[in-house]
């Protein structure tokens, strides 16, 4: 007796499919789980989306992370990156190089990321949710993109890179443009890189100029690149630009799209909700620390891994994979994998074996998640302590999901809340 066939394969890339696209993932990871798929850019590439397979893709060094490697005529290229970073030059960071060049760049960058570094930021971080949270508070409603997820890594990351205050509104609205992803004005995202890029040029000319010739207790990360550079490790002004452009854009996205999706998350989950407010009452931490966790799992804020190009015939799934074919790892999909997860699509902010691929795995493992785990725990408790009744004040139906490959993320998220004083 023959099988019966499969259900059609599902549309991809539709407005339908970026509410919610984890049923044609599952469709995927059941029926094709390794699929040759013609991108809305016209960029054909492959999505993996079971974990094991994923796992083996992002940590397989046989798939590079430079374009160049990309089998697609020069004018593609710019389909498979951040819009504009080629004509701005910056091109040079830790999402498009491989080893060697990744290795030191990454060394350079990762002491601002340390344990230790970023708990001496964990103070900054509450000052800067309390401050926005005290801007909405009496209202009684907010937007909580626009009004708190958006600002509060940019702020921090520009903290943390060394923008002067008077210019991190400046930041705030080039990322704002980055990020619509076809919501803004044609070429407005391209645009907005390269006056990043001028402006970064310019920070790192006058830090250089002004660097003391010792580094101060907490020096900030664009005056580390510098010192580095000065040091014999051969950073470039463009590598320093483009390290400082990446750690800003990377470091911000994601960012905004897990205290957006992870609220959200909450706010249809009103029994996981209350057991965190539970929790955080008592003043505990263990089961906002183990939700975070989750919630990068069950709707995290990257659903496809960023580009890779095979640079020798490679297996994956079963399919091979010829040289210069782009790779896209389904995040999305192998986090929600039942082969790896018990009931894979609960949310169970206790989940214990949690071994999520949110922030990658193998050597490009995301440099900034201690940082996005800070802010995201800070957050999501300063928003469920300070205004316990927070409820969606729209139909779940009204929302509406950025568009856009690599990042998930709300447009906006309007709530409503009991007013209370600061």
């Amino acid at each position: 007796m023959t099988a019966p066939a499969p259900d059609p394969a599902p549309d991809l890339f539709t407005w339908e499919f970026a509410a919610d696209p984890y049923p044609a993932y599952a469709w995927l990871r059941e029926h094709e789980p390794v699929r040759r798929t013609r991108l809305p850019s016209g960029v054909e590439a492959w999505l993996v989306t079971r974990y094991g397979d994923a796992k083996q893709a992002l940590a397989d060094p046989r798939l590079s992370k430079n374009p160049a490697h990309h089998d697609e005529p020069a004018h593609a290229k710019g389909k498979t990156g951040i819009p504009g970073e080629r004509k701005a030059e910056l091109m040079t960071h830790l999402l498009n190089i491989d080893p060697p060049d990744h290795t030191r760049l990454r060394r350079l960058v990762s002491k601002a990321f340390t344990p230790r570094r970023v708990a001496e930021f964990a103070p900054r971080v509450r000052e800067l949710t309390d401050r926005l949270i005290d801007g909405f508070a009496e209202r009684g409603e907010a937007d909580l993109i626009h009004e708190f997820a958006f600002p509060l890594p940019i702020y921090a990351i520009c903290d943390l890179l060394g923008v002067p205050p008077e210019d991190q509104d400046d930041f705030r609205d080039w990322a704002g443009m980055m990020i619509r992803h076809g919501g803004g004005p044609r070429g407005g995202g391209a645009r907005s890189v390269k006056k990043m890029r001028g402006y970064l040029a310019e920070l790192i000319h006058r830090k250089r100029e002004a660097l003391p010739a010792e580094a101060g207790p907490g020096e900030d990360l664009i005056s580390g690149l510098i010192r580095a550079s000065d040091h014999g490790e051969h950073l470039t002004e463009n590598e320093a630009a483009a390290m400082a452009f990446i750690l800003l854009f990377a470091g911000f996205e994601t960012t905004v799209n897990l205290i957006g999706n992870g609220t959200y998350a909450l706010l249809t989950h009103p029994g996981q909700r209350a057991r965190l407010q539970e929790s955080l009452a008592a003043g505990e931490r263990g089961l906002l620390e183990t939700g975070v966790e989750e919630l990068l799992r069950y709707d995290g804020p990257v659903e496809l891994a960023t580009w890779r190009f095979a640079t020798e015939p490679v297996a994956i799934g079963g399919q091979h994979i010829a040289p210069g074919d782009p790779v896209l790892v389904v995040l999305a999909a192998a986090d929600r994998d039942p082969e790896r997860f018990a009931e894979p699509d609960t949310l169970d902010l206790a989940r214990r074996d949690n071994q999520h691929l949110g922030y990658g795995h193998g050597i490009h493992y995301c440099l900034g998640a201690p940082l996005a785990r800070l802010e995201g725990q800070t957050a999501l408790a300063g928003l469920l302590t300070r205004l316990p009744d927070l409820r969606l004040a729209v139909d779940e139906s009204e929302l509406r999901w950025r568009g856009g490959l690599i990042m998930r993320g709300l447009r906006t998220l309007p709530v409503e809340f009991t007013p209370t004083g600061r």
